[in-house]
């Protein structure tokens, strides 16, 4: 359901592109530029992979050792895992993550010639992947639409009362509906890195925040 932002919504993204160049881009989105079109995709997915439940600095760090020692599915696929692990270490559940990249480096080289799936069912195949994972490799891996729903992005569209969901997933498809195609696969950069900063999940700062006129403040019972 949406509410007075609704309206606004080109207003607001347009004030917030201009608000987060003062911050750092998003761990993942650099890997993307810098890998670009040579094995972006998969490098986008191994990275997102890794950065579930884990600092966006550790993310960066823990994937580009992992990409210096292999930097294709194949090379990946033939990594002992056990080195991997200590590759991508502090990452959080390293361990597992290892083991599912492994896999998912093997599957790729062996039943898709090396190219990263480009569409998200059957990026949802791979064990590991979800929603948010899949169209960050539709989006910024291969160019084409989708809308990256994490928990940033699910909090500020509600908090602003533009749509009103309980679940990551329930956003994703109602932006699919409401959202301007033209902001699909910026959506989550910007909102990502404003979470981040400004309108963090406790106690954000509303004082420092340049869309609080268009906010409704949805569950914000603490600001500074």
């Amino acid at each position: 359901m949406a509410s007075k932002s609704s309206k606004d919504i080109n207003k607001i993204i347009s004030i917030l592109k201009k608000e987060i160049k003062k911050y750092q881009t998003p761990s993942v989105t650099i890997i993307s530029q810098d890998y670009g079109d040579d094995g972006g995709a998969f490098h986008v997915l191994i990275s997102c992979i890794i950065s579930l439940r884990t600092k966006d600095e550790v993310t960066f760090s823990a994937s580009r050792r992992l990409f210096e020692k292999a930097s294709t599915p194949e090379a990946m696929s033939r990594l002992n895992v056990k080195t991997m692990e200590k590759l991508i270490y502090p990452a959080g559940f390293y361990k597992n993550k290892a083991s599912q990249i492994k896999e998912i480096a093997r599957i790729i080289s062996k039943d898709f010639g090396g190219k990263t799936p480009d569409t998200i069912d059957e990026l949802l195949k791979f064990k590991g992947v979800g929603r948010k994972t899949a169209n960050l490799t539709v989006t910024l891996g291969h160019g084409k639409p989708g809308i990256c729903v994490d928990i940033h992005v699910h909090r500020i569209f509600n908090r602003i009362g533009y749509v009103e969901t309980k679940t990551p997933d329930d956003t994703e498809m109602v932006l699919r509906e409401i959202l301007p195609k033209k902001h699909w696969i910026p959506i989550n950069d910007i909102l990502v890195t404003y979470g981040q900063n400004v309108c963090k999940p406790v106690s954000p700062f509303c004082s420092e925040c340049k869309i609080v006129e268009f906010c409704d403040r949805v569950g914000v019972e603490k600001h500074r």
